[in-house]
């Protein structure tokens, strides 16, 4: 029996901020209201971002913003081949048509000398993701969007505390869509938010998340006539975040630059051990990229990648996972190539080889564990079985 029971990812709570959702529930105010407001104000102190529309989860980021800039049936969205599939599907969810782009396997994020090829009369959006807390190289994927009059939608879902130029990511597009689940360095459980620089955007934003009404629940109670129902202009969604995840992420939000700190330090932890490993490509962002290390995703390469080699570099890398697995070091691809899943390789009539570094990222990537709270001995004991690895 080993030692060690190391997950991939752990949700590390102090006593304060386990303690902070006793205030709603102790206030009786559950829903959205204050404490989502004090969360979304550190939010903007933090990125520097100009509005910050707290919702349900990143995927609801997205979907509203893409409702608001009126992304619709038949309309077309370039959205990177290798990301988790909710990028994708909200595009589907809107009646539009998802176009894969394939990926730059250095940084696991858009390949932007592909981005132009793609663009037909039908585009309306560029969803460039900031994969894994490393930005997207977003100076010419916004020159694209400006020459062809298209919108530009962040998934930043692991974004938090990355930085592209000295900007904080979710600032350069339309919107920027964060994520708070469990697994990323803020968390609410579930729970996401739109940042966006654009004043009507974010009215409309508000308005959508809240079944399309003109008032917010508290506005209306804490104004003059609490006794009469808002006006809906739009028809909405309820997309709100409680004040009970958002009293949460606001309580985070005091300690947001220690976490990052620490996760920084773990990967470089990481950094350091691996440098000499020749058949394992690790996240390495250039001088002008501040990384978040939502996770710590790697490119195993025991041998030259390409596409006669996949199957067997494939095979290597899961048995070797299952190896670690045994002795208590969780690991996991990276994420998932969307174009091979069964919904988008049925509906679009799609192979593995049509997004060929897409298919390789699906295949050939492994992430390590990296999380707030790992000690010393934990992370010294990943390090040395990876390190001590022969293939």
């Amino acid at each position: 029996m080993t030692e060690y029971n190391i997950p991939i990812a752990k949700t590390q709570l102090t006593s304060d901020e386990i303690s902070s959702v006793l205030e709603p529930l102790k206030s009786g105010w559950l829903v959205q209201g204050p404490k989502v407001g004090e969360f979304e104000e550190k939010w903007c102190q933090f990125t520097n971002a100009k509005h910050s529309i707290a919702v349900t989860s990143c995927t609801s980021a997205l979907h509203l913003s893409l409702e608001a800039l009126d992304f619709g049936e038949g309309d077309e969205a370039i959205v990177p081949a290798f990301t988790w599939i909710s990028t994708a599907n909200v595009v589907e969810h809107l009646r539009g048509k998802v176009v894969f782009c394939d990926i730059d396997l250095n940084t696991f994020n858009l390949d932007v000398s592909k981005i132009e090829e793609l663009i037909t009369p039908s585009t309306k959006v560029i969803i460039p993701v900031h994969l894994f807390g490393l930005p997207a190289n977003m100076e010419p994927i916004l020159s694209i969007a400006k020459a062809h009059n298209l919108k530009v939608v962040e998934d930043a879902a692991c974004g938090f505390g990355s930085q592209y130029r000295g900007r904080h990511v979710g600032l350069f597009g339309d919107t920027g869509c964060f994520s708070f689940h469990p697994r990323k360095s803020i968390t609410t459980g579930e729970g996401g938010m739109i940042t966006t620089e654009n004043d009507e955007l974010a009215k409309k934003l508000r308005c959508l998340r809240d079944h399309g009404a003109e008032l917010s629940d508290l506005q209306r109670h804490v104004g003059p006539r609490p006794y009469l129902l808002a006006d809906h202009p739009l028809a909405g969604y309820n997309q709100r975040m409680t004040d009970i995840q958002g009293v949460l992420g606001s309580t985070q939000m005091d300690r947001a630059g220690k976490i990052l700190e620490e996760r920084r330090q773990l990967a470089s932890n990481y950094n350091d051990a691996f440098v000499t490993l020749e058949w394992l490509r690790t996240p390495t962002p250039t001088p002008d990229l501040i990384h978040g290390y939502q996770s710590y995703p790697c490119l195993f390469a025991p041998q030259k990648i390409d596409l006669k080699s996949v199957a067997d570099i494939n095979l290597k890398r899961n048995s070797w996972m299952e190896k670690l697995q045994s002795i208590g070091i969780s690991t996991r691809p990276a994420t998932h190539a969307v174009h091979m899943l069964s919904y988008y390789k049925n509906k679009y009539g799609l192979k593995p080889s049509d997004y060929p570094n897409s298919y390789i990222a699906n295949d050939c990537s492994v992430s390590f564990p990296l999380y707030n709270g790992m000690t010393s001995s934990e992370q010294n004991f990943v390090i040395d079985a990876i390190s001590g690895a022969t293939f």
